[in-house]
């Protein structure tokens, strides 16, 4: 700033602005969403800063997706040593829950790895000068101008003609419950215990407080509480899916508080004790070693300067946003911020997609109608377009199949048909696919073709007339297909109380005899 005196103000910021390194794109976050986006646009042959404050890959990787998929994985696989109809029994084995923990980080580092090398060889080898990749925290100097404060303790300037936000999100706290991350954790926290606790109870009935309680009570070590204020658990899905897992949760011995509010939640001699009140009047008091702490999560805006941007959020502190542009058109949200679905494959779409949006290269707006989606429960769920809690808010009349595992030959092989396929079509001759859940084993893995009939719009005669493998769970998901039909291998009308044919109409439901409705 020696020359600052001799320049008057605004002669001062253009020489200042010269100064700064410029880029095509700027990229905040390198979560999934943000890594997503920084490589697609360096196809465009564009000039990209990617920044991250902490971790490469964030939730996606640490503390997140990987990490509690992991843990689940490893848990699944203590569940099949205490079955006992296979020919064998496991009567010693040992578990330890730091040794669990040490292969969950293996996980965690090996997928760092991947991302991290690339991020080094685009910017030494295959990109030098046209990319780079920066550790530091970036706030917004004015709606062009971000300045990056390094680790180090120092700060860099930079020009973007585009910004992309991709900051993700953390887990929420709550200011009544005294959160220390080692007794009461959220997500986060899971990774610092010592030992399995004896007992934990799980504020939050959604899809990660519904994981975690799998995992803990697939690990057999724990007595698990769930805090429910409904009387379903995860109540956005369809009653008979959450059935399901509600009674194989139960089964192993998890406590499901139905209808209840907590209402105190502290520490107590190095424990958690916790008071519930019910929707019948009832109030119980209860004490177990942790708690979970699962009510949702918040993006990571602080400090970001937007408003130095101009950059509108909303009531509920989101991102304003229009097919991932902000109301500043030259800066985009994406991932966790956009508050539309917290998911890496969303996430990683959203950031693609701004980056084309930016280069003219998109034909069409964003659609989140046939996102694939997993939830890691005990079984596994899967899902892609509508259930029929939609389909009905919706007012949409449509037809519905129900295809138990029980009659899936490679279920069957398994020693494992506890699940069941459910498709979704219109009430109309052509039968165009509206959406499917798969609650069962290699659930996951049966979604695609439906996700594909989603998009193109096609009937579920497509699923009827593939060839699928011999023995494969997607059979199934084929005379699903083909009892809609009303050309089904195993008939329905017979098998009533594990399959259903169904016409909703007028919100009445009728049941179809092998498809034909009346």
């Amino acid at each position: 700033m020696y020359f600052a005196p001799l320049l008057g103000g605004s002669l001062l910021i253009t020489v200042f602005k010269d100064l700064m390194e410029s880029y095509d794109v700027c990229v905040i976050g390198a979560g999934p969403a943000g890594y997503a986006a920084a490589v697609r646009a360096l196809d465009f042959g564009a000039k990209v800063l990617l920044v991250e404050k902490k971790h490469v890959g964030g939730a996606g990787v640490w503390d997140g997706a990987l990490s509690s998929k992991t843990l689940w994985e490893l848990s699944k696989d203590i569940t099949k040593l205490s079955i006992a109809d296979r020919g064998y029994v496991v009567k010693d084995y040992e578990l330890n829950y730091r040794d669990i923990v040490h292969c969950v980080n293996a996980a965690v580092e090996e997928r760092t790895h991947h991302l991290t090398h690339q991020l080094k060889r685009l910017q030494e080898d295959v990109h030098p000068g046209r990319f780079r990749f920066m550790q530091g925290f970036a706030r917004f100097e004015d709606a062009h101008r971000v300045a990056i404060d390094r680790p180090d303790g120092s700060t860099e300037y930079i020009q973007a003609a585009h910004v992309i936000l991709a900051m993700g999100s953390r887990p929420r706290y709550l200011s009544n419950i005294p959160i220390d991350e080692k007794i009461i954790v959220t997500s986060d926290g899971i990774h610092s215990w010592e030992d399995f606790p004896e007992s934990l109870v799980i504020l939050g009935a959604g899809v990660i407080g519904c994981e975690f309680a799998t995992v803990f009570a697939n690990f057999g070590r724990t007595k698990v509480h769930i805090i429910n204020k409904g009387s379903q658990l995860i109540p956005f899905e369809d009653e008979d899916i959450m059935q399901v897992v509600a009674n194989n949760l139960e089964r192993a011995g998890v406590v499901i508080h139905r209808n209840s509010a907590l209402k105190t939640m502290e520490l107590h001699n190095g424990r958690v004790r916790y008071t519930l009140t019910y929707d019948d009047g009832r109030e119980e008091t209860h004490e177990v070693d942790k708690a979970l702490i699962s009510v949702g999560r918040v993006t990571n805006i602080e400090n970001m300067g937007l408003e130095k941007a101009g950059v509108e959020l909303d009531a509920r502190h989101q991102f304003v946003v229009e097919d991932s542009q902000t109301n500043v058109p030259h800066i985009y949200a994406v991932g966790d911020l956009t508050a539309d679905i917290c998911l890496v494959n969303v996430g990683e779409m959203e950031g693609r997609h701004a980056v084309e949006r930016i280069f003219g290269n998109n034909r069409v707006a964003l659609s989140y109608d046939n996102i694939s989606t997993i939830m890691f429960l005990q079984p596994e769920v899967a899902g892609v377009g509508l259930n029929e809690k939609q389909a009905q808010d919706m007012g949409l009349s449509y037809r519905v199949a129900c295809y138990n595992y029980q009659y899936i030959p490679r279920a069957i092989a398994m020693r494992n048909d506890n699940g069941f396929f459910k498709l979704i079509v219109t009430d109309d001759p052509e039968m165009r696919l509206l959406g499917m859940r798969a609650v069962g084993a290699h659930a996951s893995s049966t979604i695609e073709a439906a996700a594909m009939l989603i998009a193109m719009k096609q009937s579920i005669r497509e699923l009827a007339e593939l060839t699928h493998p011999h023995p494969s769970i997607t059979e199934g998901i084929q005379e699903c297909a083909r009892m809609l039909l009303g050309v089904s291998i195993m008939k329905p009308e017979l098998f009533k109380e594990k399959n259903r044919c169904s016409r909703f109409v007028d919100g009445k439901c009728y049941d179809i005899v092998q498809g034909v409705a009346g």
